[in-house]
């Protein structure tokens, strides 16, 4: 087994100032500059994950996708829902998928429609022939300076997308996830650090850590584990979508003792591991990766 070389995290990628840059909601990544890692070119498998059936949501870009890409390395066939304009990066996920030999499933949708989202279940459930992997990753972020510039229509599509969602879409899963399968959320340091300019969007994550927290305790006895990663500041088309100002952008992650953004890529072997059947007793778990700064 070859040596690996040690790398200095403060400089393996990228470091703020970034360049000013924005997208319509909910952006692509490809079309970000610098392009964010998602492990394409860097992640080895090892078979941990072989013969099991993942549905992520967000798969397209983010840690949804380097978790579809860390899963189809590990050995899983993998379906991913993404919001239909995000079809150019979800394309790219499957065939990076497909180039593994494993299936790869892709099922655009709003996930704020709860008949949507049971359609999402049973499409991935018949497609992979089966399910024993759910990770609730997409998320709406927008940021607003004030309580006073969101509106109803913003707070609703918020809380449908990041908390109604995987209410819908795990009730539409517990029949199929026999003993052993597995539930990830995605929370933030948002939960326990909330910014002043995502008072909507921090609510939510602040109800992803205690639903992981209360799923996990009623289904633990049936063997299923319920666990989460809480991000810190990580270069995705969430924050050049309107999921941070113009002025945070630019020194996105310059606060953390790392100095920079974190990259998709440094969260894909976290999901994995909640994922894979030897963390048999992380349940309840909320795992963090936020560069020294935020909590757990």
């Amino acid at each position: 087994m070859a040596a690996q070389e040690l790398t200095n995290p403060t400089d393996k990628y990228p470091k703020p100032p970034y360049n000013k840059q924005s997208q319509p909601w909910p952006g692509l990544a490809s079309k970000m500059d610098p392009p964010p890692d998602h492990g394409e070119t860097s992640y080895r498998g090892s078979g941990r994950l072989a013969g099991r059936k993942a549905l992520i949501t967000g798969g397209d870009s983010g840690m949804g996708r380097a978790a579809a890409i860390a899963f189809a390395r590990e050995g899983a066939d993998v379906a991913i829902n993404y919001f239909p304009t995000e079809e150019p990066d979800a394309q790219q996920v499957i065939a990076l998928i497909r180039a593994e030999q494993r299936t790869g499933l892709a099922i655009p949708g709003d996930l704020r429609d709860e008949k949507f989202c049971q359609e999402l279940v049973r499409r991935a459930v018949e497609g992979l022939g089966g399910l024993d992997i759910v990770v609730s990753n997409a998320g709406r972020q927008q940021a607003r300076d004030s309580i006073l510039d969101l509106t109803t229509e913003d707070f609703d599509a918020t809380m449908k997308t990041n908390i109604y969602a995987p209410f819908w879409i795990i009730k539409a899963a517990l029949p199929h996830l026999k003993p052993g399968s597995v539930i990830i959320g995605t929370a933030s340091e948002q939960a326990y650090d909330p910014s002043p300019d995502l008072y909507d969007y921090a609510q939510t994550k602040a109800a992803t850590m205690n639903y992981v927290k209360s799923l996990a305790k009623q289904l633990g006895p049936k063997g299923i584990r319920v666990n989460a990663v809480a991000p810190g500041p990580i270069w995705t088309p969430l924050q050049v979508s309107g999921g941070a100002s113009m002025a945070k952008l630019e020194k996105f992650g310059s606060q953390t003792p790392l100095g920079r953004a974190g990259q998709p890529a440094e969260l894909g072997s976290i999901y994995v591991q909640l994922a894979a059947a030897d963390a048999s007793y992380a349940n309840g778990q909320v795992y963090g990766s936020a560069g020294g700064s935020g909590q757990p």
